[in-house]
Order: C-alpha cells, then sequence, then structure tokens
C-alpha cells in the first residue's frame, strides 16, 4: 500500500468491509511501528508485520481450539494482545463480547453465560479471578490467560500457547477464512446501564467497519500522526477510532494507568487523542490552574486574544505563543476527537485558541457507534455535526415544539448500515428502540438547523415535564452551569416542594472546592454558587431558571464511560 500524506484523509484510506479486510490492510504497512507500549516500565514497539503475525498466530490457534464460529469474550487492559485477540477473533469469523474490566467479577461471568460464550480471553488483573468458574461456569470451556498463571487444569491454555499452536498451523499453510457473510452476528456488547440496567447489543462487520470507513472521511489525520490511547478499550468509540488509526497506519501509543496520562502525554508526544469531554475539562482546567500559580493568567487571556486577531490576517503565531500549554500535552497535540457525552462549545472555542483542533461527534453503541461528526473542512463549534455517509437521520417532532431559535426538536433517529442487528433475546426492548418503519430511536432530543447540522439538547427520558406543559432538558441548564468555575459537576432534577406545589428545578452540585477558602463554610460556598446561578437565571425564560440548589461533598456515581448514572439522582 503506498503511503500517502494528503491532508484530506477521505483520498487516501482505503475502505476495508470486515476485519480481514483490517489485516490485509496493515500488512502492507511491513516494519513501521504499529503499538507503542510499556512493559516493565520500559516503552516497547511492535511494528505492523508483527501485530499481524500475532493476529494470524491467534486466529489460528483458536482454530485449533476448535472456537472457529464461537462466542469469545475478551477482558483486560488495552495491550498488543488485546488488540491483536481482538481482530483475530472477527477475522476467523467468529464472534467477540469485549467485555468491562470495571465491572464486578460475579456480573462479568453472568454476562459471559448469557451470552454462551465459551473461551474468554484475559488480562494479567484478571489472573485467579476465574479459578472458581473453572468447575462451575455454564457455558466456558477454554481460559485464555495474557500472563501464564496456572498449569494445572485442562481447560486453561496461555495466549502464548495459543500463538505458538497457531504459528504450527500457518506453518502448514493455513490461513484467514473468507468472511462469507459480512451481516451476520460478529460482536456482542453489554450497555453502560446509565439508567440502571443493561442489555447486549449485537453488532455485525459490516456494522462495525461502516463507521471505521466513514470516521476516516472527517477527520484531517495522515499515516504520520501519532496517537495515544486513553479510554476504555471495550468501548465501540475506542474502538472505532483504534481500528480506523491502524487501518491509516499510524503509530498508536498506549496509555499503561489514567493517573499517568499527562507524564505518557510528555513521553510519547501525540499528535492525536481521542476522548470524552471530562478530559478535554481537566486539560482546560490544568492550563489556567498552572497560569494562576505561576501568575501568568491575565497575560494568557492576552495572548489568546492577540492570536485570534492575527489569524485573521492570515498569521498563525499559535505554537509559538502558546508553547507552556504545548509543552504541558508533549508539545505535538494538534487535534482531540472528542464524544460521549455533550461538550461545551467553549472547550472547543478555548482549545482551537491554543492551536488545537477538537472535532466532535456523536454516536451511541447501538450504531457502532458513530452517527454525525464534524467534518474537517467545516466544523460547527457547538453542533454534532452532519450524519456520517454510512447513515441517514431524522427528526421525529411528534409532540415537540420549536425551540428559542425557531427550529423544530424532536428525537433524532437514525437508519444505515451503522445500526445493529437488535438487543440479544430482548424482543422488548427491540421493539421499543425501533419505529415501525426500521429507523433507531436514539432518545436523544435535538434539532437541525438550515445548513444541515445537528444539535442535542437533551434525552427523552430525562425531559423534566413542568406543570404548564413546557418540556425542560436538563442536559441544557446543566450546560450553562457547568460554565462556572465553581461547579466541579451538576445534575438538574424536576421536584415538587410539596405534593400541592408546581414542579421546580433543583441543581444537585458537587462544588469545586479548589475555587473556595479551605475554611469556607458550606453556607458560604451555597451563596457563592447560588449567586452566579441566579445572573444565569436572568438570561433564561423563567421556565428555564433553577429554584434551588443542593451540595453534595463527593462526585457522582459514573459509568466506566465517565457519563453521571443520572437515575440514582432522585
Amino acid at each position: 500500500m503506498k503511503k500517502n500524506t494528503t491532508p484530506a484523509a477521505s483520498t487516501y484510506c482505503p475502505q476495508i468491509w470486515d476485519a480481514s479486510d483490517l489485516y490485509a490492510a496493515m500488512r502492507e504497512y511491513g516494519e513501521k511501528t504499529a503499538l507503542r507500549y510499556i512493559e516493565d516500565g520500559k516503552v516497547k514497539d511492535m511494528s505492523y508485520k508483527a501485530f499481524c503475525d500475532n493476529i494470524l498466530d491467534m486466529a489460528a490457534g483458536l482454530d485449533a481450539l476448535g472456537l472457529k464460529g464461537k462466542r469469545i469474550a475478551l477482558i483486560g487492559e488495552t495491550s498488543p494482545m488485546w488488540l491483536a485477540a481482538y481482530v483475530a477473533v472477527l477475522a476467523l469469523d467468529s464472534v467477540i463480547i469485549p467485555m468491562d474490566k470495571e465491572v464486578a467479577q460475579e456480573q462479568i461471568e453472568q454476562f459471559i453465560a448469557s451470552v454462551d460464550a465459551e473461551a474468554v480471553i484475559y488480562g494479567e488483573s484478571f489472573n485467579g479471578k476465574f479459578d472458581k468458574a473453572m468447575d462451575t461456569h455454564p457455558s466456558l470451556k477454554h481460559y485464555i490467560p495474557m500472563v501464564p498463571e496456572r498449569g494445572d487444569h485442562d481447560q486453561v491454555t496461555s495466549y502464548e500457547k495459543v500463538l505458538r499452536m497457531g504459528a504450527a498451523s500457518v506453518r502448514s499453510g493455513w490461513n484467514l477464512p473468507r468472511i462469507a457473510d459480512r451481516a451476520k452476528l460478529a460482536e456482542m456488547l453489554f450497555t453502560s446501564g446509565t439508567t440502571g440496567s443493561s442489555k447486549c447489543v449485537m453488532l455485525s462487520q459490516q456494522n462495525i467497519y461502516a463507521t471505521v470507513n466513514a470516521a476516516m472521511q472527517y477527520i484531517n489525520i495522515t499515516p504520520d500522526d501519532v496517537s495515544l490511547s486513553v479510554l476504555p478499550v471495550h468501548h465501540t468509540y475506542e474502538l472505532m477510532c483504534l481500528q480506523a488509526e491502524l487501518l491509516l497506519g499510524m503509530t498508536i501509543c498506549i496509555n499503561d494507568k489514567l493517573r499517568h496520562v499527562v507524564k505518557n502525554m510528555n513521553r510519547f508526544k501525540p499528535t492525536v487523542m481521542t476522548l470524552v469531554p471530562l478530559f478535554l475539562d481537566t486539560m482546560e482546567k490544568k492550563v489556567w490552574a498552572e497560569a494562576e500559580k505561576k501568575g501568568k493568567a491575565k497575560t494568557l487571556r492576552a495572548a489568546m486574544k492577540t492570536s485570534d486577531a492575527l489569524r485573521k490576517t492570515g498569521v498563525d503565531a499559535r505554537r509559538k505563543l502558546f508553547a507552556d500549554v504545548h509543552k504541558a500535552f508533549g508539545g505535538n497535540l494538534r487535534v482531540i476527537i472528542c464524544g460521549g457525552a455533550k461538550l461545551n462549545p467553549a472547550l472547543i472555542k478555548t482549545f482551537d485558541s491554543f492551536g488545537i483542533t477538537v472535532y466532535e461527534g456523536c454516536g451511541i453503541t447501538e450504531c457502532s457507534p458513530l452517527t454525525t461528526l464534524n467534518p474537517f473542512f467545516a466544523p460547527r463549534p457547538g453542533s454534532i455535526g452532519k450524519p456520517v455517509s454510512c447513515c441517514n437521520l431524522r427528526l421525529d417532532t411528534a409532540g415537540y415544539g420549536r425551540n428559542d431559535k425557531g427550529y423544530r426538536e424532536g428525537e433524532i433517529q437514525v437508519k444505515g448500515a451503522n445500526v445493529m442487528l437488535g438487543y440479544y433475546e430482548n424482543p422488548e426492548a427491540n421493539a421499543a428502540v425501533f419505529t415501525d418503519d426500521g429507523w433507531f430511536r436514539t432518545g436523544d432530543v435535538g434539532y437541525r438547523d438550515d445548513k444541515g447540522y445537528y444539535y442535542i439538547t437533551g434525552r427523552c427520558k430525562s425531559v423534566i415535564v413542568l406543570d404548564n406543559g413546557k418540556n425542560v432538558f436538563p442536559e441544557e441548564i446543566e450546560e450553562y452551569l457547568g460554565a462556572l468555575d465553581t461547579i466541579a459537576e451538576c445534575v438538574v432534577v424536576g421536584r415538587k416542594p410539596d405534593e400541592n406545589a408546581p414542579t421546580a428545578l433543583v441543581a444537585v452540585i458537587y462544588p469545586n472546592y479548589d475555587k473556595f477558602e479551605k475554611d469556607s463554610s458550606d453556607e458560604n460556598v451555597k451563596a457563592t454558587i447560588l449567586a452566579s446561578i441566579r445572573a444565569i437565571n436572568r438570561e433564561l425564560p423563567s421556565f428555564k431558571q433553577v429554584s434551588r440548589i443542593e451540595l453534595r461533598k463527593t462526585e457522582f456515581e459514573k459509568t466506566t464511560s465517565k457519563k453521571i448514572k443520572r437515575h440514582l439522582i432522585k
């Protein structure tokens, strides 16, 4: 495959339709570094050739174990072994089940049993955790530890031994099978359960690679870019981005621990990162905290205004003006792909002023996950972008009115090659989530502007219906409150002071205590925040105004994708 660094990614990135296509594309990159990772405290490199050899040997080894076409669970930290196993299972035409490593062990084993998985491949942190299951689990027959843990159980075959078995088969002429049906079940994922329950999403290879193809058409990255993988690897969002980067021939660096993110940004010096809004918010706060600590906050704000003015004349001095900011993030960061939750448009503007472009998109596991993305050639901050090439979007406006901007709102619905096969053995949930004419209900409420860009204003399930019939989407109010530096996290709910009183908007707030003196009383913290919220209220329609606030001492409970579990806030 000829290397091409043309800025428009869609002009040089090949289209792929299954894992075998991905494998073939990666083979062309030969000795180029595919993965950089930390092992025993040292940075190690793996070439595309070595990575592909591992994929081929793993697929052949799994076939030798009789697992072709079977369901195989995969769990553990991001690593070359995890990624090779993921691609190998798909390329073998088997079914992969990426598992959340943060879920309780009992729940993990229940999930695995519920889908009749016959094997589990697991990272070192799970050594010993499946000991009991080896004698009692109803479906598991093979346990494959990435790091050997025991040899006294006939169901245990180490990852390394599977590779050796596969290598022997490959030497005898074994090769990857042809994927005969790209539309059949290939991946099973358990949703994170922000509403208190988890469902199993079924995806095909067509679903998975439709979004990989689509993503590359909207993001300005090249084979020379270097990424740092930070997000949980089992999420469809991270998996889509990782596979797109591998397809392109980029070098992917693997963050070993969350507390090492900043350290590893300086170690690997990435040009590209895939993040959720919480990370961007933390990064911005780090910049301003450091500036205030050095007494340079005022100078930094002035430099941003100067830089923005210069850019209007065609002069881009951001790398020079904000060298200290870039140094804090490794020195080379230029692109952040952000999704997974609503992003404050102010963050996009701030990072753009610094010289780092943020691409905001939207998706959901059930759509593999991508549905919309802001194109690099025509971004619109505040929007989730336009529908990507593999799907169409529409609004179901029944029961909704026009918003403050004059646009009709409605539930965003999706149809296309990225939409899941359905929920596993859950006909009630399938009936609820698909319309009669086959469109997937995202549960997001929003609108489309006159240029075709979509905006999300809230969730169907979280909508607060006031006594006067007005619909309030708490996420919209939370965005305003989130802009206050005295608030770390907040959730807006509707409550009645008593059964005869009208429903009122209440903000449950976890304060940013760093913005207050250490001996500040709760009354002082509350009064300060309330004064700021009253100022915001004056800019909002009366029915969207927060009437009172409640403080909490701890962060909200979140899913592993860092979404607040709203159902727990009453």
